[in-house]
Order: structure tokens, then sequence, then C-alpha cells
């Protein structure tokens, strides 16, 4: 309850007079202090962010700037020197720090609407590339092992529940077979690895099910905001799909490690399992200096 009134009157009152009083120190507004006195990445991004979406300019200029296009951008960013009275000639560097802040902000925003617009696309049969794309996963995983037909019970040997997985894909869509494919074509030996140790007699888990629970998860923390930090660490500039697609990989690579070390007593135990995992990335997450990348893996060839 006390937490709650504090942060309220600071955002409401205190916050402004203490930017004011600072201001008036130093010479500089609060978005100058941050990008001068941050390194790039989550640290500054972050700070800046916050300080736009709480300004209490009485124009809705700075609160607008985390929605600005990349087309508007720089005239955007012209507005708010002129709002801040920043002359370039005292700090030639505030403007391209404060535009890689803004790329990286309203990048992660148009990032959710691409990976939203994946989600929602649904396998389709009738679809030539839906088609190719998913007999390109299993050739990508068993090269010397021929299908004997589109639907068959083969599919559960790479961890899907029925004879044709087009019904394992309603939940993610083709997000779930994207983010497959992706680790399968780009980190292929890692993929493999990943598939011999699914189909362990006793640690064995359904591969492509847990690949596509795991699209969940990289898509509600990316929902969320909580993977701010990451991209904004990882990402100078606006993060795009194959981000997300690598962030899969390592979620992919980490959760088979996971896996089996924990040595469940039988698959029945996923969920448990899952949470773990999951709470043990948000807890990654709440660092500053996060990245959660593959470079702890050799990248296949």
């Amino acid at each position: 309850m006390f937490g709650s009134i504090w942060g309220y009157f600071y955002t409401s009152f205190l916050r402004y007079w203490l930017k004011w009083f600072i201001r008036q120190v130093t010479g500089k507004c609060e978005l100058q202090r941050i990008c001068a006195g941050y390194k790039p990445g989550a640290p500054r991004t972050t700070k800046a962010e916050y300080s736009l979406k709480n300004s209490k300019s009485k124009v809705n200029l700075l609160r607008a700037a985390v929605e600005v296009e990349e087309d508007g951008l720089e005239k955007h960013l012209d507005l708010v020197m002129r709002e801040k009275n920043v002359k370039t000639q005292r700090d030639p560097t505030f403007k391209v720090n404060l535009k890689l802040c803004l790329l990286q902000i309203t990048g992660y925003r148009n990032l959710f609407t691409s990976v939203e617009e994946l989600r929602k696309e649904n396998f389709d049969s009738d679809k030539v590339q839906h088609e190719e794309m998913l007999l390109k996963l299993w050739d990508l995983l068993m090269p010397e092992v021929k299908l004997e037909s589109r639907v068959t019970k083969q599919w559960g040997d790479i961890g899907f529940q029925g004879d044709d997985p087009k019904t394992d894909f309603r939940g993610m869509g083709m997000l779930g077979l994207t983010n497959l494919v992706f680790f399968s074509e780009n980190y292929t030996e890692e993929a493999r690895q990943v598939l011999s140790h699914a189909n362990h007699p006793k640690l064995g888990y359904s591969y492509a099910i847990v690949g596509i629970n795991l699209t969940e998860m990289a898509y509600s923390l990316l929902k969320s905001g909580a993977l701010k930090p990451h991209f904004y660490n990882t990402v100078s500039g606006r993060p795009q799909l194959q981000h997300l697609h690598q962030l899969f990989c390592y979620l992919v690579y980490k959760f088979d490690k996971f896996w089996v070390e924990e040595e469940p007593e039988s698959i029945m135990e996923f969920n448990h399992y899952r949470e773990k995992f999951h709470d043990n990335i948000k807890i990654q997450l709440l660092d500053p200096a996060v990245a959660l990348t593959m470079t702890d893996s050799p990248r296949s060839n």
C-alpha cells in the first residue's frame, strides 16, 4: 500500500520538480542526462522510454515520440530538441543517441505487430509455401529418412501428435512452424542434437510440440514487454522477426539442456518443469545487461 502511494506521489508530483531542479543545476534536460550518462543498450533505452512516456509536457510531443514511424523520426527528433531547447552545437551526440533509443522503442512495438500477424496466420495445406516449409522441416531434421506420404505416423518421430502436423499449429499458427524451421535451418547440428534427446527412451519429449510451446513462451514474453532489455541490448536499431526467431533458438536449446539436467520422472511432469524454466528466463530478463543469445553454442554450417 505504502509503495503504491509513494509511486503515485513521485510520478505525479515529486518527479517533475526534481527534474526541474536538476536541470537548473546542470543545464541539461532529463533526456540529455540519460543519453550522456548511460551506455547504449537497455539501461539507456528503458530510462529514455520511461522519461518520454511520463513526460508532463503541455504538448503530447514527447509521449508521441515512442510511437513515431521511422520515416517521420528525423522530423520528430528536431521537434523534441526544440521543445527541450537542446542545441546541437552544445550537445552534438544527443540527437544520435536519442534516435537509437527511439528506433529500439518503436521497433519493439512494430515487432510485436509482425509477430501477431504471423501467429494469426493459420497453416493452410492448400498454400504451397506452407506445405514446402513443413516438408523442409522434415528434411532438415531427418535427412536420411523419406516420408512415406504427406499424412503419416512418421511425423511422430519429430514430435508431432498426429498423422497430420497441421492440427498442432492451431495455437501459434505459422509462427510455430516458422520458428521450428528457422532453428533447424540455422542451427542444424544443434536441432538434430535436441531431437535426439527428445527421442530418448526415458527422458524423451515431443520435440515439435515442445517447440510450439516454447514459441508461446517467447510470444507471451514479447507481449508483456519482458523482452525489451534483451532486444535493447542485442539489436542496435529496430528488432525484426529474425531476432525473435533467434530468441526462440535460444529457448529451445536451453530448455533441452535444462530438461536433461533435471531428469524428470516422465513427460507427465512437463508443465511443472516448463514453468520452472519459464521462471528462470524471467529472472534473467530482470538483469539490465541480459542478452539471451546462442553464443555459447557453435553455429552449424
